[in-house]
């Protein structure tokens, strides 16, 4: 037991100091070591996610997916669906896929054109709540916690919502270009699942899946290689150059000029009072304010827009467009 100082020594101790007699410098050595450190610059810190995965701007890409796949789940299911990401990490395949000893439903998807696929985890009480409630189980119920796995009808029966995954993760990557990911297999065993080496390395993003009160996780597996040739494009994927130039302004367009309009040629109008309207009957005829020897006019949505000529085209009538309205 360490001796503690009595009132007297104290005093004495304190007067050394105050004389001098007892230094409060620290010692050269420990001075050293104390300031053998390193300078750091806050402002050019990299965040640590970048620095590891060397993928930059993915978990944008994987944020999309959840709402893209969230929607998705909520229109099929008719239930209320919320999916938010929770971890985006780095892992040897060998190492986590070890850790699953009951991950629920396994796919093993295609993402041409990159290579190696992916895989998509449900882990068991997601897989087990997707169950209930696809074969009409009542929200109110808890969901069961079944410790076996899942067997070849109960597979079946989630194929059609990794499928959907699959579209989601398509339009998530859209961005950058252009997918046509499928469902391969479903697996209920970790150990019969193999996309890569064991020791490669795989990035792994983690989802957690809310519908009332049950929830469950979803793993999304992309081996490192599959990724690589898309990292200098998600490095400009915020940048203004690649903004402006964004693929969203091209598919505006394109569902813009997919719009119905109506046309109408129209060769004369007339105006009537309400009253003469519900007058007229069989055999009246209406004079319109319309010259025979001038061209119709072409209303696109009530806008006049072309003019042209009345005609005839294999037994139909038709128009044919002499100008346009500028």
């Amino acid at each position: 037991m360490e001796q503690i100082l009595n009132k007297t020594e104290i005093s004495d101790l304190l007067k050394a100091i105050r004389e001098g007699r007892v230094p409060l410098d620290i010692d050269d050595k420990e001075q050293d070591a104390f300031l053998a450190c390193t300078p750091v610059n806050l402002f050019q810190l990299t965040r640590p996610d970048s620095e590891l995965f060397r993928i930059p701007n993915f978990d944008i890409i994987l944020d999309i997916f959840c709402r893209t796949y969230a929607t998705s789940l909520t229109n099929l299911l008719q239930r209320n669906f919320s999916i938010t990401r929770t971890g985006l990490e780095s892992y040897e395949f060998q190492k986590f896929m070890a850790d699953k000893h009951s991950p629920g439903a396994i796919g093993i998807l295609d993402m041409p054109p990159l290579k190696y696929g992916s895989l998509i985890i449900f882990d068991a009480a997601l897989s087990f709540s997707m169950l209930e409630i696809m074969l009409g189980a009542s929200s109110e119920l808890e969901s069961l916690h079944l410790d076996r796995r899942l067997t070849t009808i109960e597979l079946n029966i989630l194929k059609t919502l990794l499928s959907n995954a699959c579209h989601d993760l398509d339009k998530s990557f859209n961005q950058l270009l252009e997918m046509h990911t499928s469902l391969i297999k479903l697996e209920n065993n970790a150990r019969l699942v193999s996309i890569v080496e064991p020791d490669a390395e795989v990035i792994v993003g983690t989802f957690v899946v809310k519908v009332g009160e049950q929830s469950g996780q979803i793993h999304l597996v992309f081996p490192f290689a599959t990724l690589e040739p898309l990292r200098d494009v998600l490095k400009q994927l915020l940048n203004i150059s690649t903004t402006t130039q964004s693929t969203w302004q091209a598919v505006l367009e394109d569902e813009v000029q997919q719009v119905a309009a109506s046309i109408t040629a129209l060769s004369g109008n007339i105006t009537l009072s309400i009253n003469q309207i519900l007058q007229l009957k069989e055999g009246d005829l209406l004079e319109l304010d319309y010259d025979p020897n001038a061209p119709l006019k072409v209303m696109v949505e009530d806008k006049l827009k072309f003019y042209a000529i009345p005609g005839t085209h294999n037994g139909k009538k038709a128009i044919s467009l002499t100008g346009t309205n500028t």
